[in-house]
């Protein structure tokens, strides 16, 4: 087989986080600045646009700019928006164009004028028939997000309220979608009847509520965790307190990745925190793919737990052989091919006094397209490895995701089109083993019919429009909106 084409730099080949979102309804705080934090701690989830919109009680404001949070806002920017409800989000996009325009908070008015302020974690499936439901106000929507607000605001006429417009509106959407919405007065939270995308709600020690994508977003405003936002809910927040209602039964969905890589090892669920779950991953990895060695070293900083657990149940002695540059982001600077070949020394660089003539378990938590392992374990040989053996915490990515997590398109991902035999001769290691999927679940706590697993299996639990589908999602931002 023919190994996958090298992407265009290094940026390209590992798994884009979801979108993160925020909101806040606390009339004793100031809302803006809260959401800051929260979103502060949620920019792991998207670091190509942040925006805040704040109301105080009248009007609703919104701010957003392309970068990252501490780069759109400061203390000015923050004071002038002054409210007690909000919502925030930070952005990677898998849909639409990294533009300002589909920054996010989304924003659209009534056509009795009232405000509607949404920000989407999530993909939509079926964007070609509910623009064309929406009309010629559909054409001009540039993401899916800005979809479902136009939708929502069409259907408020009717309905009355924007509570009662998305009861109406989200049983017609099919896809991924963790909501946070607001009207001048009140705060709504949503997800999709699977719940794929995580969404918790929190109470704040001096009154008030928020919602936020990881509980991490909770503590570091001092929330205390209540509960996460049902499959198939819709909550309002507001001076009466918060109430709730069901638009479709639930039929739970959650994404095993958000265990693997995407969600902070803080995040805790009813059943684990990503950091135990990842250790587990590390501990029946080592009892599944034992290999004679002398250390163990994860890949900061998604393989440390893991690592750790590896090393735990194996007895091999671990290490941190790596050392990361964590201000690196996504970087907008295209460099030069003789800099591209350093490859992925802008991130990583090995310590070769801990590494030099040692037989290395190195613990990743995914292979995309392989380029960056490839390049890893080249590096690591060359600062006097003896013997580099991979050992990956989720089973070959054979198939994209339509849910809210930007992989690659199916003829990219090099579990798709290798057997791990020619993966481990692509990447040049002396052995190469990955978890199973039966014990990933394991790792999770949650039975396998309550997550979604379609990255490793390809049964995708919401239906997807035949078009993506066909395509193998070769370009989403091309396919979700010309159907």
């Amino acid at each position: 087989m023919t190994a996958p084409s090298p992407p265009a730099s290094d940026e390209a080949d590992g798994p884009r986080d979801a979108c993160g979102v925020f909101a806040v309804y606390a009339p004793n705080e100031h809302a803006a600045k809260l959401t800051y934090y929260g979103l502060y701690a949620l920019q792991h989830r998207g670091q190509e646009s942040a925006g805040i919109a704040v109301s105080d009680g009248q009007s609703i404001l919104v701010t957003k700019e392309m970068g990252l949070v501490n780069q759109v806002f400061d203390e000015t920017r923050l004071a002038a928006l002054d409210g007690h409800l909000g919502i925030g989000h930070v952005r990677y996009s898998t849909t639409g164009a990294s533009t300002w325009d589909n920054a996010q908070p989304t924003f659209r008015t009534t056509a009795d004028g009232t405000a509607v302020a949404v920000g989407h974690n999530g993909n939509l499936t079926n964007t070609g028939k509910l623009t064309r439901d929406l009309g010629p106000a559909g054409d001009k929507c540039t993401s899916d997000s800005d979809l479902l607000t136009a939708l929502v605001c069409e259907a408020y006429g009717e309905a009355g309220s924007v509570e009662d417009a998305l009861v109406q509106v989200l049983p017609k959407v099919a896809g991924a979608y963790s909501l946070v919405v607001m009207d001048e007065q009140t705060v709504y939270a949503a997800r999709d009847p699977q719940g794929v995308r995580p969404l918790v709600i929190g109470r704040l020690p001096r009154g008030g509520w928020v919602v936020a994508s990881e509980t991490a977003a909770l503590d570091i405003v001092g929330a205390v965790r209540v509960r996460d936002v049902r499959p198939g809910e819709v909550v309002a927040i507001d001076k009466a307190g918060l109430r709730s209602r069901t638009f479709e039964q639930a039929d739970p969905k959650g994404c095993v990745f958000e265990y693997v890589y995407i969600a902070r090892p803080d995040h805790m669920t009813d059943e684990t925190t990503m950091y135990a779950a990842r250790r587990r991953m590390g501990e029946l990895l080592s009892a599944e793919a034992p290999v004679e060695a002398d250390l163990v070293i994860p890949v900061p900083d998604s393989g440390m737990a893991a690592a750790g657990g590896y090393s735990a149940a194996s007895g091999i002695p671990y290490a941190e052989g790596l050392t990361k540059n964590r201000y690196v982001g996504r970087t907008f600077i295209q460099p030069t091919q003789s800099l591209r070949q350093l490859g992925i020394r802008l991130k990583l660089n090995p310590l070769p006094d801990v590494i030099a003539g040692q037989r290395l378990v190195v613990v990743d938590d995914s292979i995309v397209r392989g380029n960056t392992s490839r390049q890893l374990v080249a590096m690591l040989k060359s600062a006097g490895a003896a013997e580099v053996h991979l050992r990956i915490t989720a089973p070959p990515i054979k198939w994209p995701c339509f849910y809210g997590i930007d992989m690659a398109s199916r003829a990219e991902l090099i579990g798709a089109g290798m057997e791990v035999e020619e993966i481990r001769a692509y990447l040049k290691a002396d052995s190469l083993a990955y978890l199973s999927l039966d014990g990933l679940i394991e790792t999770t706590k949650r039975p396998k019919e309550q997550l979604c697993r379609a990255c490793f299996d390809g049964e995708y639990p919401i239906p997807v429009e035949a078009l993506l589908r066909q395509r193998g999602k070769a370009s989403m931002a091309a396919t979700l909106f010309d159907s």
